[in-house]
């Protein structure tokens, strides 16, 4: 004979348990995670004020951090304003680009009016910071609010000097690193050649706390403040050297520095005419040179990176074709960013957002913002700059 012992209060339990909806808490962690890094930035910024777990996760989890970055996103800029914040601002593709911004995310992170986009990484932003007095260099992250002050380097700005900078990661440590040269006192050899009496290199790794100094750097560089970032390398256009070639890369491995293939020698020969501009800058994720003179602007793309034969004449603006296309080439434009149909994002010395259209040849000029400032291509991340021990970090 069997003996059935039923508990009925349990059953009770169960029952209500098994007619409980299903919630978000009742997900794995893992595929959380994997939920909220698919989602808009700006939607994920709202998602870490629902519950304590989505805040640990958006803001503590540096796994979250990476697959989000990993996903793709719509096009963004970093807009900087000369008297004003920084603005992260959406870019809306199809048939005219328009440009969004939300107030809530312009950054003031009350530094002097004289301040310059050196890049971006991984959503983290470095900013320098020169004046009469001052020369500061900021890394900041937009999205989490986070910025913190370098420590000063060895080889601080006073009087005449020449200062170039660029910000990227290292692709075995994945440490990021500010790479930053110092020329100053501009003097003749006896065979006409220029150079600096003081030439010297010095690199940051974010979290260390100190510059490292990379001793003499032997190349002159222009006068163009920073280098595009790509593939490992920063670069920079060298000038009135006579060399191989034309182009300065250094490793962030290796911390070593060496000569990169540049265009052809047309470009080379052009550059020692006078009104003659050239700018090194990034499109679709290929090295490119835009050259402009006083009769035409120029863009050389780098196919193949590293290889010599693959820079290719993308395009050519000839001065009197159009007054659209006048304006571009005399405003020297620097490329911000490259669409799928082939539009092209520009800044101009006028202080101009320009849309060049391909199609119809036409530049458009945008109206969204008004006065000075400066523009980059921006991918927004969650990185935190709290993880990096040896920081002060601030909260905007």
């Amino acid at each position: 004979m069997f003996v059935v012992v039923l508990d009925l209060p349990s059953i009770k339990i169960q029952k209500r348990m098994s007619l409980r909806e299903p919630c978000m808490e009742d997900l794995h962690v893992a595929v959380m995670v994997d939920i909220l890094s698919r989602l808009p930035v700006k939607t994920i910024i709202h998602c870490k004020c629902v519950c304590k777990q989505w805040q640990n996760i958006v803001v503590f989890d540096s796994y979250f951090a990476d697959l989000q970055f990993s996903r793709s996103s719509p096009p963004c800029l970093m807009i900087y304003y000369k008297a004003g914040p920084l603005k992260w601002v959406e870019v809306e593709e199809g048939l005219y680009y328009n440009l969004h911004h939300h107030p809530v995310m312009s950054l003031d992170i009350n530094i002097a009016p004289m301040t310059l986009l050196v890049g971006s990484v991984r959503g983290l932003v470095c900013l320098w910071q020169l004046n009469k007095n001052v020369d500061n260099t900021y890394i900041c992250n937009p999205i989490t609010r986070e910025y913190t002050i370098l420590p000063r380097p060895q080889y601080y700005r006073e009087g005449s000097t020449n200062i170039v900078y660029c910000f990227g990661v290292s692709s075995l440590t994945r440490e990021y690193k500010v790479i930053r040269i110092f020329q100053r006192g501009l003097i003749m050899l006896p065979d006409s050649t220029p150079t600096y009496s003081l030439s010297e290199a010095e690199v940051y790794t974010l979290g260390s706390g100190q510059w490292r100094s990379l001793g003499h750097f032997p190349y002159w560089l222009n006068g163009s403040h920073t280098g595009p970032f790509l593939n490992g390398h920063a670069h920079w256009i060298i000038r009135y050297q006579v060399l191989p070639e034309n182009i300065c890369a250094f490793d962030f491995d290796k911390e070593t520095f060496e000569l990169f293939p540049s265009p052809p020698s047309e470009v080379i020969h052009a550059r020692q005419k006078k009104n003659y501009f050239q700018k090194l800058d990034l499109l679709k994720a290929c090295l490119c040179l835009c050259a402009t003179s006083n009769s035409k602007f120029t863009l050389w793309v780098m196919k193949e990176y590293g290889i010599k034969n693959s820079w290719h004449k993308e395009l050519v603006i000839r001065k009197g074709i159009s007054r659209d296309l006048d304006m571009l080439i005399l405003g020297h434009p620097c490329l911000i960013e490259c669409f799928k149909d082939g539009t092209i994002l520009m800044a101009s010395s006028g202080n101009n957002l320009l849309v060049y259209s391909p199609g119809s040849k036409t530049v458009t000029e945008t109206k969204t913002f008004e006065g000075c400032f400066k523009g980059l291509a921006y991918r927004p991340g969650f990185h935190r700059l709290l993880n990096f021990k040896n920081e002060i970090v601030k909260v905007f």
